[in-house]
């Protein structure tokens, strides 16, 4: 049996979540998510928790428990706070900008990227080197953020490159220019 499965999802003042047998809606301030559900994978709504269980016992069933519960509560968190990834871009003379719905990225090509904003995400720009996804949808974000940050990975002998503003990158000693034979 799935230890996160097992678990009831909280339910805060003013999220409703409704189930009709193979879809699960979550209704919040922030807006609507939905998730389809797959197998024998029931979901009760019981007061302010939600209840994820198993019509019967399987390895297959005890994995996708755990996965549905997890994708409910990721639901709940998007519809009340939100999910936000913030990335940094590091490079002499790189700078990013928002026009309009896309955001330009100068990244050391010989060209400006631009990149469209997605549907149900929000990107910003505080500052020419700082860009920050926002959304509900968990997975939307941090694939929008993975999605711009493979325009160019950080390299590890400068840290140049677009990198998630937590992240650290291991740096590598470069050549060094001592004596060479004669």
């Amino acid at each position: 049996m799935s230890r996160i499965g097992k678990l009831p999802v909280n339910l805060p003042a003013g999220v409703t979540v409704s189930f009709d047998g193979d879809t699960v809606t979550v209704k919040g301030a922030k807006g609507t998510l939905s998730q389809k559900i797959a197998g024998d994978i029931d979901v009760k709504v019981e007061g302010n928790e939600v209840l994820v269980l198993k019509k019967h016992d399987s390895m297959e069933l005890d994995a996708k428990h755990g996965l549905y519960r997890a994708l409910i509560h990721n639901m709940v968190v998007g519809v009340t706070e939100g999910y936000k990834k913030s990335l940094k871009v590091n490079g002499v003379g790189w700078k990013v900008a928002k026009q309009g719905n896309k955001v330009v990225l100068n990244v050391g090509f010989s060209h400006p990227v631009e990149f469209a904003e997605p549907a149900g995400v929000k990107l910003e720009c505080p500052s020419a080197n700082e860009i920050v996804v926002s959304g509900i949808d968990k997975t939307l974000v941090g694939q929008t953020a993975a999605d711009i940050r493979n325009i160019r990975v950080p390299e590890p002998y400068h840290g140049y490159g677009i990198a998630y503003s937590d992240e650290v990158i291991e740096r590598k000693e470069g050549k060094t220019g001592g004596k060479g034979k004669k």
